[in-house]
């Protein structure tokens, strides 16, 4: 293992030898302070080598800072970054981005206007292979074939961005650290791009980290998802794992629509404002049950009372109050109700997770 130097403030480079792709990137207790508050607040991370981890949180709650110090643009006050056996950061040392063998891919494309496609992609390759082979397979992966003397104001913003990928995998990183990179596209590009990005990093055998405030690429881009709130980690799992095992109220109300009701418990059952609904662990007294829009079904009755509609084309919203309580409701297509007519509820989910509400919950 490369380990620093007593007190050094330059770390050795990564060694010359080839770089098998897709590393494997580890972040232990690692902290940032920034104008007198905390921005990271002892982060805990593991990718296994050709993992996309999908990052996830709301703005300002430390994702870039963290893409930031992986890369070597920003100093950790505290902790240890590795990739592989190679310590890129720690109390003894830090070693600067140039040497890190690490991609990054901005929110914008930032190419060199006065450089041709070929000459933005070779940018950083060693002098001699700035032309030819390497620039070649770049491009023919992000199926730019054909473009290396075109220059980037011609292109458009999803093909520039492409050039920007191109760019940071022909280097053969062995990590790719991608920041929100789709935040300048319009909607459709932008749903377009994520399942090329997704196919690339697959195809590059890529180790990747992907930053999102959006909830539905992060689920469509990440093997793994790491939601932050607050500077902290939240939850790290699958999305199917967030999506359907949150680990708080704070997680499942990010992930997703949910209804968050309170709820009481008997064991295996909780009675709540859309009736009895069974829980994945027992639990007992006053409790918040969360129950997806999707896992209630309405039908003839007087249960709720409808306050509006949410059409979505193939699906909708019945937005509506039960026992004084806001429920969510997704249906299929547009609903036979409308706003003041009174439905029957029914809970048809899997078992759901209930969370404390008091001090006084005990769970079995």
């Amino acid at each position: 293992m490369e380990t620093f130097p007593p007190h050094a403030e330059m770390c050795p480079a990564v060694p010359t030898r080839s770089a098998p792709r897709g590393s494997a990137l580890s972040v232990r207790g690692v902290e940032r302070v920034l104008g007198g508050r905390p921005v990271l607040r002892g982060i805990d991370l593991d990718v296994p080598a050709g993992t996309v981890l999908a990052l996830l949180g709301p703005s300002g709650c430390g994702k870039t800072t963290l893409l930031r110090c992986i890369a070597g643009l920003d100093r950790p006050d505290a902790g240890e970054i590795r990739v592989d056996d190679v310590t890129l950061s720690n109390s003894d040392g830090f070693m600067p981005p140039e040497r890190r063998r690490i991609g990054m891919v901005f929110q914008e494309p930032a190419l060199f206007p006065n450089r041709s496609v070929g000459g933005n992609v070779g940018y950083g390759l060693p002098r001699g292979e700035r032309k030819g082979a390497r620039v070649d397979r770049a491009l023919a992966l992000v199926g730019l074939t054909g473009t290396t003397d075109r220059m980037p104001a011609t292109l458009s913003g999803g093909q520039q961005q492409r050039v920007s990928l191109a760019r940071a995998l022909a280097v053969e990183p062995s990590l790719m650290l991608l920041d929100e990179p789709f935040s300048a596209l319009d909607a459709p590009l932008r749903a377009e791009m994520r399942g090329e990005v997704r196919r690339l990093l697959a195809a590059a055998g890529a180790t990747a980290v992907f930053v999102t405030h959006d909830q539905e690429e992060a689920f469509l881009i990440g093997d793994q998802v790491a939601l932050m709130l607050d500077g902290r980690i939240a939850q790290l799992g699958t999305p199917a794992d967030l999506y359907e095992r949150p680990a708080s109220c704070d997680v499942a109300r990010f992930v997703g629509d949910a209804n968050i009701l309170p709820a009481h418990a008997s064991g295996a059952m909780a009675d709540t404002p859309v009736g009895r609904v069974p829980l994945a662990r027992e639990a007992h007294g006053a409790v918040e049950v969360l129950i997806r829009p999707e896992c209630i079904a309405a039908c003839r009755g007087d249960d709720a009372i409808v306050e509006r509609i949410e059409y979505y084309g193939h699906d909708a919203v019945m937005v509506m109050s039960s026992r004084g309580c806001p429920v969510r409701c997704r249906v299929m297509g547009h609903p036979p109700w409308a706003a003041g007519d009174r439905v029957g509820l029914e809970y048809v989910g899997e078992p759901s997770i209930a969370f404390a509400a008091t001090e006084r919950l005990t769970t079995a």
